[in-house]
């Protein structure tokens, strides 16, 4: 990627989630373990989900992740969702994860992923996601 298409790289969708990548998140290098990032990921994507589902939801699937960088500790991620598709019960989701480094200067793509959320009630059933008015 050449630096005038790093420019050109902006989110896409809705904040879904924002925070800091703390200490008790990165290995014996200082850099953020990628499965910290993941659980980040579908947390966001879970979050998108509820608020489409209007209640609780479950984890389906979760796509592929390639990592474009290595993340600090303290960078600030920022997880981005769209919907991709809305099924009868299901939502799928793609989450971008981008990332602005501790002095605040740059901002990067980090990774990105597609997730399924699927609606459930307070037993775990599947069920019907509700109607947009």
């Amino acid at each position: 990627m050449t630096t005038n298409e790093d420019q050109l790289l902006t989110p896409e969708g809705c904040l879904s989630l924002q925070l800091p990548a703390g200490p008790g998140a990165v290995n014996m290098f200082g850099d953020v373990y990628g499965g910290w990032v993941a659980s980040q990921l579908v947390m966001a994507s879970e979050i998108r989900a509820g608020q489409e589902a209007q209640g609780r939801v479950a984890t389906v699937s979760v796509g592929r992740m390639g990592f474009m960088s290595p993340v600090m500790q303290g960078t600030v991620l920022s997880f981005y969702t769209r919907i991709l598709e809305r099924g009868h019960s299901s939502l799928r989701i793609q989450v971008e994860v981008w990332g602005r480094c501790p002095d605040g200067q740059e901002l990067r793509k980090v990774t990105s992923a597609e997730c399924v959320q699927v609606a459930i009630d307070q037993k775990g059933h599947i069920r019907v996601l509700p109607s947009r008015d």
